[in-house]
């Protein structure tokens, strides 16, 4: 069975792995912000958790399209009292930053898994991580959050992709950052159309590059708003549909808002699968 190391952990993917959000910020596109409320984060952390989140992961920098950045100070400052808050529960944390000094602080406070939009292109993002135990999320993006969805273009965007994390994972490897370690995210909303999106999501498995596992996250993203009509908070249904869409095309770790209903899909999905290949 393959497992994803992560830190101290080893999990199991053997099914779908769910990762809980966890919004440090003011601004976040989805509306779940919780910047400088500790006790708030932390109890809705901890919801996420008795939901049934294998992961958990903590933003405090939004990265929503349009987005301008937090200094090094402000990233620190949201998310540093939180980790805090959650270093004896005995969940695997991931942490949702590009910036080396965080990533490095992040560890140094028991942090797990570190999910980088950027790929780890940042200048000493590779050294802040290769040397820990820790998961290692590889996300593709054209352009960045401020710009990235207002022109994005490709001559064919699975190819490109595809040879974007074939990059970074050669990076990786290369520089003796253990494969267990390593998860690929085709980066969905991030520099990318709803036909980009689709392509992707229809040539899921071909990005499972060397087999590395999978993370998708489109939970109430535009993509969604746009093919349903819906508002951000009306987009939960969509946003579970997706996610088990993503687990039928190999998808491995589910980023998601909504723990409860992302699992209940699963289950349903899961029990399905199951006597379909018995009765087959």
């Amino acid at each position: 069975m393959n497992k994803l190391r992560c830190g101290k952990y080893q999990l199991p993917l053997d099914r779908p792995l769910v990762m809980g959000i966890v919004n440090l910020t003011p601004d976040s596109f989805s509306g779940d912000g919780l910047a400088g409320h500790v006790a708030a984060a932390l109890e809705h952390a901890h919801s996420q958790w008795e939901a049934g989140a294998d992961i958990l992961d903590l933003g405090a920098e939004s990265t929503r399209p349009g987005a301008i950045p937090a200094s090094l100070q402000e990233e620190l400052d949201r998310l540093l009292p939180v980790l805090e808050g959650m270093k004896d529960w005995g969940v695997p944390v991931s942490i949702d930053t590009y910036k080396p000094q965080v990533m490095a602080a992040a560890l140094a406070a028991g942090a797990s898994m570190i999910n980088d939009i950027n790929g780890l292109r940042s200048p000493g993002a590779l050294e802040a991580v290769k040397d820990s135990n820790c998961g290692i999320c590889l996300m593709h993006m054209q352009g960045e959050p401020l710009n990235m969805q207002q022109s994005p273009s490709y001559e064919n965007v699975t190819e490109e992709v595809s040879a974007f994390l074939a990059e970074r994972l050669k990076t990786c490897l290369d520089a003796g950052i253990n494969r267990e370690r390593l998860v690929l995210d085709p980066g969905f909303g991030f520099g990318k159309s709803l036909e980009h999106n689709l392509k992707l999501f229809a040539r899921l498995q071909e990005l499972a590059l060397d087999g590395l596992p999978l993370l998708v996250g489109v939970s109430r993203k535009t993509m969604l708003g746009a093919i349903t009509g819906k508002p951000v908070e009306q987009r939960m249904t969509a946003s579970v549909v997706a996610a088990v869409l993503a687990a039928q095309h190999g998808a491995a770790i589910l980023r998601v808002h909504d723990v409860t209903a992302t699992r209940d899909g699963l289950a349903v999905w899961s029990a399905i699968e199951k006597e379909c290949k018995h009765e087959s």
